[in-house]
C-alpha cells in the first residue's frame, strides 16, 4: 500500500485542541488524525456496506446515496 500526502486547512483553535487529545493519548496529531479516519470508515462501513468503489486520489467526489 502506497502512502500518500493530505494536507488541510485547520482554525487554530481546533488545531490546539486535536495537538492535546492527541498528546494525551500518547500519538503525534498526524498518527491521531488517522485513528479518527479509520474510526469513521469502519463507523461508515458499518452502517453502509464496504466501500468497494476505487476512486482515484485526484477525483474529489461525493458517490451519491443508496
Amino acid at each position: 500500500m502506497s502512502v500518500k500526502s493530505v494536507s488541510i486547512r485547520i482554525e487554530e483553535e481546533m488545531l490546539r485542541k486535536i495537538a492535546y487529545v492527541a498528546d494525551y493519548e500518547g500519538r503525534s496529531v498526524n498518527s491521531h488524525v488517522l485513528v479518527l479516519i479509520r474510526d469513521s470508515i469502519r463507523k461508515f462501513e458499518a452502517e453502509n456496506g464496504t466501500i468497494e468503489d476505487s476512486v482515484p486520489p485526484q477525483v474529489n467526489v461525493k458517490p451519491t446515496k443508496k
